[in-house]
């Protein structure tokens, strides 16, 4: 039998016509899902995960050729779950109808706000984190009572088979349908008619995608990413800062859209910070070639990709640190490594990374690195670490990002009452809790009057007193 990679172009247009008609008639048996049914796919969904985790975790690390199981633990399995949980736990409260004011002018009458249901809601799932970023926007679709179509990356084959065959034992495919295949099946997938389209990925695939959509005018979601900056201040204690940073750069080997990108660190704390950052990733791993705790490159396209960077910063003057020099490598275990004396003719401080590497940059003054930040496209993340109050709203008010985290890396995302999204060239719209629920809703204006309608006073003809006292009342 052909894979879905193998399927003529034909054939899966075919195929997701198909499946997208499926959901789009059943959407239309049940176009509003009370709440106790929403839950229980919910709870459905939850209790799936929690009894497949090894499965999961034996998937994903196939893909990568070494994904720590811990960090597939962390980083994909407790948010997807923690998240799965605050869905059932607020749901009736984000379903119940807002009643809002009616202006004096328009009286009597009453005004409220119900949540509908979009339809049928396509996801686009990158490699990095295939489960997390899957089950995050599937929970909040269902949650809005959508029926949902999913595309796996190619590049996680093994992911993409254990999460469809896990969703057809819990769904049916006219409720939640994962799509395998290769780029053309992305590409078809992302000229469906959908009521919503959610993509996470690159900036220059995001573009692609808005264009297909376009087409239908569905409306997109896009989670992107850009060069996240990391700020150390003046006076926070080094080791503290370099050990988060750390965390946050390698954390799945720095394959993550809000990884910290690259530091800014004070001119006279370079050094002293470039030491903390060395000691802070030997404390998190000892070694690295045969370290379980370590993740792979994914594949060797984005492990050229990588070196190529290196290479290019060396050529043109900067400082390449290997933080493990002696360690032969093994496989694809990229170990980390720091940049100085870097400029921006360098690709490594064009493009966003997404690896363990990690350009230093000095700055004179809070107000020059902000500078620096602001002539930049606005990053998906940003992270400043320092303990006064009053440079950190300086910070907040002079900077533009999706996210930020003060004295932190990363787990802004992990946050299920906090919305999730870029701005710019770092993405559109966001998700997560409540912020995804209204995402793939429809907000639905509800003016109802009864029996007396006092609007008719104004009716034509013109030129009555009445009329011109409610000019005089209310046209001030």
């Amino acid at each position: 039998m052909n894979s879905p990679s193998a399927l003529p172009p034909v054939q899966f247009d075919l195929d997701l016509a198909t499946t997208f008609a499926a959901q789009r008639l059943a959407f239309a048996g049940n176009p509003l899902p009370p709440a106790a049914q929403r839950r229980q796919w919910l709870k459905s969904l939850r209790e799936a995960l929690l009894s497949s985790q090894a499965e999961l975790i034996e998937a994903i690390s196939q893909d990568f050729a070494g994904r720590s199981a811990d960090e597939t633990l962390l980083a994909e399995l407790l948010p997807s779950v923690q998240g799965l949980r605050h869905a059932e736990k607020h749901l009736q409260r984000w379903m119940r109808s807002r009643r809002r004011r009616v202006g004096l002018a328009f009286q009597p009458a009453s005004a409220q706000v119900r949540y509908q249901p979009l339809g049928v809601v396509g996801v686009i799932v990158p490699w990095n984190y295939p489960l997390f970023l899957a089950i995050g926007p599937l929970t909040c679709a269902l949650a809005a009572g959508n029926r949902v179509m999913l595309k796996l990356s190619e590049a996680t084959p093994a992911t993409g088979l254990a999460l469809q065959q896990l969703l057809e034992r819990v769904f049916p495919t006219d409720l939640v349908s994962v799509v395998l295949g290769e780029v053309e099946v992305g590409q078809a997938f992302a000229r469906l008619p959908f009521d919503h389209l959610l993509f996470t990925g690159a900036t220059s695939v995001g573009r692609q995608v808005m264009q297909a959509a376009a087409h239908n005018l569905t409306p997109v979601t896009l989670e992107l990413g850009g060069k996240s900056p990391a700020i150390v201040s003046d006076d926070v204690p080094l080791d503290s800062a370099a050990e988060r940073i750390a965390f946050g750069k390698t954390l799945n080997a720095g394959q993550t859209c809000v990884a910290p990108d690259y530091v800014l660190v004070p001119r006279e704390r370079l050094p002293a910070f470039s030491d903390a950052y060395q000691r802070a990733v030997h404390r998190l791993y000892p070694r690295i070639a045969d370290n379980p705790d370590y993740t792979a490159i994914i594949n060797p396209r984005q492990l050229q990709r990588l070196q190529h960077l290196l290479d290019d910063a060396r050529a043109k003057g900067a400082q390449v640190l290997d933080l493990y020099p002696g360690e032969a490598p093994q496989g694809r275990r990229l170990p980390p490594h720091l940049l100085l004396d870097v400029n921006d003719s360098m690709q490594v401080m064009q493009d966003e990374i997404f690896g363990p590497l990690l350009p230093l940059v000095p700055y004179d003054g809070i107000d020059q690195a902000l500078a620096y930040i602001n002539q930049r496209p606005h990053p998906l993340a940003l992270y400043f670490f320092g303990y006064d109050r009053r440079t950190q709203e300086h910070v907040l008010r002079h900077t533009h990002s999706g996210g930020v985290c003060l004295n932190d890396t990363l787990l802004h995302v992990a946050q299920d009452d906090l919305p999730f999204g870029g701005i710019g060239p770092s993405g559109m719209g966001h998700y997560h809790g409540h912020d995804g629920f209204l995402t793939f809703s429809k907000a639905k204006a509800v003016l109802a009057k009864q029996r007396f309608n006092a609007a008719r006073l104004i009716y034509p003809p013109y030129g009555k007193a009445l009329q011109r006292l409610v000019y005089k009342l209310f046209i001030r």
